[in-house]
């Protein structure tokens, strides 16, 4: 209406605007045309006025409408349009709708980056070392197999591992707790905590899990002042050792009071004075029948953990929590952002100078008494797969072969320890050079048939026994060296149902592998 309204006084204005007829107008006439054009110029001021104000009203119902009944966007553009306002405002909308989306991605990244760094350097150093050996290739004469094995290498689904920043922080949480502990107990007579030692599949590089893999530490124990730690071998005397037993005993130290500040001797000084001036011996605390006790151990170094947490600085980032153990330290860390980390702290008692420690950690299913340490050579496989990591070619396949053969052990008999075994002695009899990824079917051939021709025969040799290639960088004890092979299928040879199991299952691990080759998963 204000539209029709403001047309007809336009034409109004020009019907009626009075004819020139000379170079001048009389008076009246003259009064009455500026009369009229007043009037005109206030009623299409007041007309274009309404008519805006009717258009925002209109662009506001249809607005309305279209959120109550869904109506297209035609018609509230099509209002909107006719004021400069809108693109004006459109413009500054699309700029700050473009800012806040680049801000919040940019802070995203920022918050996953921290996690997230070390597995893209990891497939960054993957793909530079594709193309690297791609380049080196060129020049080689075309070998089907080994174009099969850079195929089904780029195939599998690797699990994504952030080691590197992870191993770092847990790294830092035992160097915290070690320097909490030290001010705790640097007055009493608990055993003494020496930095922790990396091990496991996690830190060797082959671990088959993805987020929930265990980053293990052993924690090798000294005993305290005016202590001594004697290492009891199995009494059959069988290796490996398997019911090892720590015992204490208590040392003169008459002679050392006088260089340590309120040291008394615990062998000659009466009880009174001892209970009166002094903590309680190692003996009275963590022992059983003059041997370290695990569990008492284990509880001993968790409530510890639980007292430290409240002051180490990672106790703002993570949310700790003690999992149920009765031979180790279990703790799973959860972040702000819900990821969570596992970490094991495990205990040991050094063999002399040696790779070979006696263990809180069982490695069979089976019940061990508390005061039982088992013989462990975790240290002496990290550093040996450390020691292949120095003169493996920097591209080396031989940890991503291990990982893909134990991701199919699930269900199965065969433990880890098997294939760890397998891959061990095939490292030191199958050149370094050998174990690239173009070589990786091969080496998959070759990791499956050794130990399936070892079922055959009902006999796997324990690596470190008897073992004439070892690399001297591995401290052994001397009677490792000159001890008979130990056969870790001793159990299939003195069972025949069980060796027929194991055969029946191996064929199905060889099914598993062809299809995790095919299918990638």
């Amino acid at each position: 209406m204000a539209i029709a309204k403001f047309f007809a006084l336009l034409v109004q204005s020009i019907i009626q605007c009075p004819q020139m007829v000379g170079d001048e107008l009389d008076e009246a006439t003259r009064e009455r045309m500026e009369q009229r054009a007043e009037h005109l110029s206030r009623e299409m001021t007041r007309l274009l006025q309404e008519l805006e104000q009717r258009s925002l009203e209109q662009s506001i119902m249809e607005q309305r409408t279209q959120e109550q009944s869904g109506v297209t966007w035609g018609a509230l553009l099509f209002a909107a349009l006719q004021h400069w306002q809108f693109w004006a405002i459109a413009g500054v909308l699309v700029v700050l709708f473009g800012l806040c989306w680049l801000l919040r991605k940019r802070s995203h990244e920022a918050d996953n980056s921290s996690d997230e760094e070390s597995s893209n350097s990891d497939r960054e150093q993957l793909e530079e070392e594709e193309e690297q050996e791609d380049e080196e290739s060129e020049g080689e004469d075309p070998d089907d197999e080994r174009d099969l094995g850079r195929i089904f290498a780029k195939r599998i689904q690797w699990p994504v591992q952030n080691l590197s920043y992870r191993s770092r922080v847990v790294q830092e949480l035992v160097g915290d707790l070690l320097r909490v502990f030290q001010e705790l107990f640097s007055n009493s007579f608990f055993p003494m905590l020496q930095p922790g030692i990396r091990v496991g599949s996690t830190f060797e590089g082959w671990s088959p899990h993805e987020d929930d893999a265990v980053y293990c530490l052993l924690m090798p124990l000294k005993p305290p002042q005016g202590h001594a730690f004697h290492l009891e071998m199995s009494t059959a005397g069988d290796m490996p050792a398997k019911d090892s037993c720590v015992r204490v005993e208590l040392e003169c130290t008459c002679a050392r009071e006088k260089l340590v500040k309120n040291m008394l001797c615990f062998l000659h000084h009466s009880e009174e004075e001892l209970r009166r001036n002094q903590g309680p011996s190692l003996l009275c605390t963590l022992c059983t029948d003059s041997y370290l006790d695990v569990e008492k151990t284990a509880c001993w170094f968790q409530n510890s953990v639980r007292s430290a947490w409240v002051v180490l600085p990672q106790s703002r980032h993570y949310h700790m929590k003690v999992l149920p153990s009765s031979r180790s330290c279990k703790l799973q860390l959860t972040s702000a952002s819900r990821r969570t980390l596992f970490v094991e702290m495990i205990f040991g008692v050094q063999q002399g100078d040696s790779d070979i420690f006696l263990s809180s950690q069982t490695t069979e299913a089976i019940y061990a008494s508390s005061t039982t340490w088992p013989e462990s050579y975790a240290v002496a496989e990290v550093k040996f797969f450390s020691y292949i990591a120095k003169q493996a070619p920097h591209d080396s396949f031989h940890l991503k072969c291990l990982q893909l053969c134990t991701r199919i052990l699930v269900g199965t008999g065969f433990s880890t320890y098997t294939f760890k075994t397998a891959m061990m002695h095939l490292l030191i009899t199958i050149p370094l050079s050998c174990w690239r990824r173009r070589h990786f079917l091969l080496r998959l051939e070759d990791i499956m048939r050794y130990p399936h021709c070892c079922l055959e025969k009902k006999h796997l040799d324990h690596f470190f026994f008897g073992n004439e290639n070892m690399p001297e960088e591995i401290l052994l004890p001397p009677a490792f060296r000159m001890a008979e092979p130990f056969n870790l299928f001793q159990h299939l040879a003195q069972d025949p149902a069980a060796h027929a199991k194991a055969l029946r299952e191996f064929d199905e691990l060889q099914d598993r592998l062809t299809r995790l080759l095919f299918y990638g998963h």
